[in-house]
């Protein structure tokens, strides 16, 4: 009889690509647990939401670090674009599937037939959640050696536009002697200590754009984005 070999699950495949041994794995499971996947007597404390916020703030200082000391000759709005790049929904995302936090996450029954395995928002929060609960349990440089390790690489490697999308699209419109762009929000959802906006640009005589995030800034940076690559104004 042949022997069977054991197949790591989704947890142990992730911890083996996280590359951090945790102390209190207990961390590890909150940063991967949503909401959905609480019992009734269980509160919100359970699941990755507190971590996320406090993940978001470590990822912000460590990717603004980075950015200080490997582009020392770049100004401020340079190193703003830069940094946008680095800690937006997608990249953050992209890393999370990179990691398998997908598989790992543990999420109810209703929110994994509605692909919450593969949503990005999802994804980007546990992978700041998972970052928050290596500092609690590693420390700042723990947390700061596993974000130099996936972020850097990118931050090198990245080429898209480093000008100001906002004042681009603004001064693009003036040279079609057009008016000042407008922007407007049109939706927020999220918890109050993680809210999502939505804001919509408008260029006259073009169709709007729309842009995310978690700021308002951000969402207007993001949709003065989609239409400067919507024009072809900015190329990959």
């Amino acid at each position: 009889m042949k022997r069977q070999l054991h197949q790591p699950g989704p947890i142990s495949a992730l911890k083996t690509a996280l590359q951090y041994e945790f102390q209190d794995l207990e961390l590890l499971r909150v940063a991967l647990t949503h909401a959905s996947a609480l019992a009734p007597s269980e509160t919100v404390s359970g699941s990755y939401q507190r971590l996320e916020f406090l993940g978001d703030r470590v990822l912000g200082l460590v990717i603004a670090s980075m950015l200080h000391k490997h582009f020392p000759k770049a100004d401020e709005g340079e190193l703003a674009r830069r940094f946008n790049h680095m800690v937006k929904r997608e990249t953050c995302a992209e890393i999370a599937q990179e990691l398998g936090v997908g598989d790992a996450m543990r999420i109810g029954l209703a929110e994994a037939q509605t692909g919450g395995r593969k949503k990005a928002a999802l994804l980007a929060d546990i992978c700041e959640s998972v970052i928050a609960a290596i500092y609690l349990d590693g420390g700042f440089e723990a947390a700061e050696s596993f974000i130099t390790r996936l972020w850097e690489p990118r931050m090198l490697s990245w080429s898209g536009p480093l000008r100001d999308a906002k004042t681009t699209l603004q001064e693009w419109a003036q040279s079609k002697s057009l008016p000042t762009p407008r922007y407007d929000v049109t939706g927020r959802d999220g918890p109050d200590h993680a809210p999502n906006f939505t804001v919509s640009v408008t260029v006259q005589g073009l169709p709007p754009g729309e842009g995310k995030g978690g700021s308002k800034r951000i969402a207007e940076q993001n949709a003065a984005e989609a239409v400067l690559r919507r024009e072809g104004v900015w190329k990959e």
